[in-house]
């Protein structure tokens, strides 16, 4: 299991969802424990949940293997508040 940098989820999300504004934050320095705000068209017409759940898609693979731990999501479509 490696360490996860800020930059990675990032790039992990822009990947996915390619119109995506990211900005990720390693909240306690360790690379496990991470706030993500996501602001896409691609949430248009999305639900919150419906949101992060596409979020957390992109990231699944790292909470299952334990290199994640914690994510805080927050999530927007342009022009609305994340």
């Amino acid at each position: 299991m490696t360490a996860l940098t800020a930059e990675t989820l990032a790039e992990l999300i822009r990947r996915s969802i390619p119109d995506a504004a990211v900005e990720a934050l390693d909240l306690r320095g360790d690379g496990a424990h991470f706030s993500v705000t996501v602001v896409s068209k691609a949430f248009d017409g999305l639900s919150r949940i419906e949101q992060h759940r596409k979020v957390y898609q992109v990231l699944a693979g790292h909470v299952d293997d334990g290199s994640l731990h914690a994510i805080q999501i927050k999530t927007a479509s342009p022009g609305a508040a994340a």
